[in-house]
């Protein structure tokens, strides 16, 4: 297993956890993660990784070892956070950026705003959320103001052992292994002596603002950075969004200009974990020159 390394930054009044791998002259390589995850799981695709890279992957405000706001979160602070990060780590030169799920829609979205900071694109199942109606505002408006009620939580689990087999239920593809890999990045004691997530809970409280998928393809079109799109017929975030409306997929990766669409078999929406050696060289291969 390849060493990581850990530092904090502040960033917009919030500490945030960055963890590195490789040595400090090696081309960069930004690693964005997915929600309810953390920057340590992407370690099974960097392991099977050829080449040398300095890997540089945040855990998101709110997430693993970064600061929480324990409030409401809104999706343009990922945005802000990523410009500040990239800022700091590569402050002149375009970057090669890389995000699941979460890290994929928020690096999609950040590559239309500026463009020229992007050398390079990898989306792994950041494929943005259904498409809403204006009439159902009102009522996520009511869901929202009713949450604010309460205090969220997650579950707790006896043990990491536990914490790790449910990881397995979510996700059978996960060996022993690497579940209790998982394990020990995405589960924190809970200070009644069981463990559960490593995330703020008010990640579950329902967002007012209703998704606009106009507003995304806006932006996905003035990306100019060549993009890899990489998808997973088993995944239930795929399947949920376009198992009946194939012509919405087709839409929303017509509007980037320079694709290339890739579906992984044997792979859920987890597919760094699912086929790590894959994506690893479907990354590299597309980033060689």
């Amino acid at each position: 297993m390849k060493a990581s390394r850990s530092e904090f930054l502040q960033v917009r009044n919030r500490r945030l956890h960055v963890r590195l791998w490789g040595p400090e002259d090696a081309p960069l390589l930004f690693l964005v993660h997915g929600w309810c995850d953390v920057a340590a799981s992407w370690q099974f695709m960097i392991d099977e990784l050829k080449q040398e890279w300095r890997v540089i992957a945040p855990d998101w405000r709110g997430f693993g070892l970064s600061e929480w706001n324990q409030d409401v979160y809104w999706f343009p602070d990922y945005i802000a956070d990523l410009d500040a990060l990239l800022l700091h780590y590569s402050p002149q030169d375009p970057v090669r950026l890389v995000g699941h799920s979460l890290g994929g829609n928020a690096a999609c979205i950040y590559a239309g705003i500026r463009p020229d900071r992007i050398a390079r694109l990898v989306n792994l199942e950041g494929l943005g959320l259904r498409r809403y109606q204006p009439e159902e505002v009102a009522e996520r408006y009511a869901n929202w103001l009713d949450q604010l009620r309460d205090t969220p939580s997650f579950r707790s689990y006896p043990d990491r052992k536990a914490f790790a087999a449910r990881l397995q239920k979510e996700n059978p593809r996960l060996s022993d292994e690497k579940a209790v890999y998982l394990a020990a990045h995405m589960g924190e004691d809970d200070g009644a002596g069981g463990i559960h997530l490593a995330a703020d809970p008010f990640h579950r409280w329902v967002n007012p603002i209703i998704y606009r998928v106009e507003e995304a393809m806006a932006l996905w079109r003035r990306v100019t950075a060549p993009v890899l799109w990489v998808t997973a017929p088993d995944s239930y975030v795929f399947k949920q969004l376009f198992a009946v409306d194939s012509d919405e997929y087709r839409a929303r990766i017509a509007c980037f200009r320079q694709i290339r669409e890739v579906s992984i078999a044997e792979s859920g929406h987890n597919l760094h974990h699912d086929q790590p050696a894959e994506i690893a060289h479907l990354i590299e291969e597309f980033l060689a020159p």
